[in-house]
């Protein structure tokens, strides 16, 4: 296990995967983990997540060896690239790694750094839990109410990037295509078009729901829905819905039902030893995270979906801020921030940090570290419902005392100190 510029610490041990079938991991008590500070607030919040991480590891009789990786900004000024081999291989190498909010700059010749990080991955499940924590303000009246996990397939759909530009000879000769050969010329106007190809596929939308449903079972969850537009798209939403149950009654047809058989069979009463598997088209579901939010447990549902619903749900618990995510693969997790890069404070020490901790929580959740991940969401909970949150929240609460990035990690990691 050799790289270019980094080096694997030599305290610590890599973790490895046990069963190549199922994905299971084999996480030793000091694991080496890579970690990309990111660009713009990463250099910030970065550092402040490793220390409540690592409190909470050493809090639980555990350790984590930290390897030092790089994309972005920093990997421009080490390796004079975006995102060096260095990078991809330590991380497929060590399985699990955090990351910061990356800027994709202009001519790179990627769409998106973190687009391009997952595709080399195949980490195809952007997963994004969403829940309230108290004292963070709130645009709704019972923002506790929402407690969700979204799967977003991160592979397929726009993700695709397949598309045409207008004015191109490319453009001209699908647009050609589809006029002489699919009998589809009078779907398209006149002028200038461009065309997009949105591929949704059997093998991508049963690893993903079935990676929402091992989720939902491993963490005591009812429900699973499916969330599409196949009410218009039947051939690509309406397939996702249909292969997202056909995966559920084939391979998990002993612990699921249906939401028909739910009241067809049980009166509405959920059996205890039952996941409920359902589906929502995609409008209803976004007016339903409103209405109905305790409904709701983990969704599963395409890329662009996705996209739009975790962050929509993400502004009734107070933003994307605090709102943390991951990308798995088999055996493989990226956890990262879902916020972006806010270059203009970079270095200035007072952004919120706490999206990228509770990423890290995510992380330590995958790694079956569930007890230092409870520990670090307590700690922060205590931390901001006391008052104690950094600027952004400060200016929405009365009686708020403002900290710094760093000030705010600190008082995170008394808490856990606290707390365990």
């Amino acid at each position: 296990m050799s790289y270019d510029k980094i080096e694997a610490p030599e305290a610590g041990e890599k973790i490895t995967l046990a069963d190549e079938e199922t994905g299971e991991l084999e996480v030793p008590e000091n694991p080496i983990i890579p970690i990309i500070h990111g660009d713009g607030i990463g250099t910030d919040v970065g550092p402040a997540a490793q220390k409540v991480l690592e409190a909470a590891a050493e809090a639980t009789g555990r350790s984590v060896e930290w390897l030092r990786v790089y994309a972005g900004e920093s990997a421009r000024e080490k390796y004079d690239e975006n995102l060096p081999e260095d990078t991809v291989q330590a991380i497929k190498d060590h399985r699990i790694a955090i990351k910061g909010p990356l800027t994709t700059p202009v001519g790179s010749g990627f769409r998106s750094l973190n687009v391009a990080l997952r595709q080399k991955l195949d980490l195809y499940a952007n997963v994004r839990p969403t829940y309230h924590i108290d004292g963070v303000p709130s645009p709704v009246k019972d923002p506790a109410a929402m407690d969700m996990v979204f799967f977003r397939e991160n592979t397929e759909d726009v993700y695709a990037g397949i598309e045409w530009e207008a004015g191109t000879d490319d453009v001209q000769q699908v647009k050609e295509f589809l006029s002489e050969e699919m009998d589809a010329g009078d779907k398209l106007h006149d002028g200038p078009i461009g065309i997009g190809v949105k591929p949704i596929t059997e093998f991508g939308t049963k690893r993903l729901v079935r990676q929402s449903i091992e989720y939902a079972l491993e963490n005591d969850r009812d429900s699973v829905t499916l969330v599409h537009k196949g009410n218009i798209m039947k051939f690509t939403e309406g397939a996702f819905r249909d292969w997202g149950y056909e995966l559920a009654e084939e391979e998990f047809g002993d612990v699921t039902i249906t939401e028909d058989e739910l009241w067809e069979e049980y009166d509405g009463e959920k059996p205890e030893d039952k996941l409920v598997i359902k589906d929502r088209i995609a409008d209803n579901m976004l007016q339903q995270l409103l209405t109905r939010t305790d409904q709701y447990d983990v969704i599963a549902t395409m890329n662009l979906n996705g996209d739009y619903m975790s962050d929509a749900a993400g502004a009734q618990i107070g933003g994307l801020g605090i709102a943390p995510g991951a990308n798995f693969g088999d055996g493989l997790c990226l956890a990262e921030p879902v916020h972006g890069s806010a270059p203009k404070y970079a270095g200035e020490d007072k952004v919120n940090p706490t999206a990228m901790i509770l990423s890290g929580r995510l992380m330590f959740e995958y790694m079956g570290w569930k007890d230092a991940g409870q520990l670090i969401r307590d700690a922060v909970e205590e931390t901001i419902s006391s008052g104690d949150v950094t600027y952004d929240l400060e200016r929405q609460i009365e009686g708020g005392n403002k900290l710094a990035t760093s000030e705010f990690a600190d008082k995170v990691v008394e808490n856990i100190e606290k707390l365990s």
